[in-house]
């Protein structure tokens, strides 16, 4: 499955989706959920250790001026890797 978190990690409940994220899982931060791939984030700590795979849309991490303070763990992609994510998975959980 492919989870998008659209929102912050801290104005969410984001210990449920931890709880449904399996490492067969993608995990692809769009909007304010970039903010969950910054280094030193407790919950992309969290995240990893559930073994899905972990992406952060570069349009939004330049725009929110976060692309250098972004973890080397989270894959950046653009929008054809957004559309690649969205093939590979017949569902999709928006978060």
């Amino acid at each position: 499955m492919l989870y998008t978190v659209s929102r912050s990690p801290y104005h969410d409940d984001f210990n449920a989706m931890l709880g449904l994220v399996s490492d067969t899982d993608d995990v692809l931060l769009i909007q304010n959920g970039v903010l969950l791939g910054i280094n030193e984030n407790r919950y992309l700590a969290e995240l990893l250790r559930r073994g899905a795979g972990i992406y952060a849309l570069k349009e939004d991490l330049d725009a929110r001026g976060l692309f250098a303070q972004i973890s080397d763990r989270v894959k950046v992609v653009d929008y054809s890797g957004f559309v690649s994510l969205t093939v590979k998975h017949q569902q999709n959980f928006a978060w």
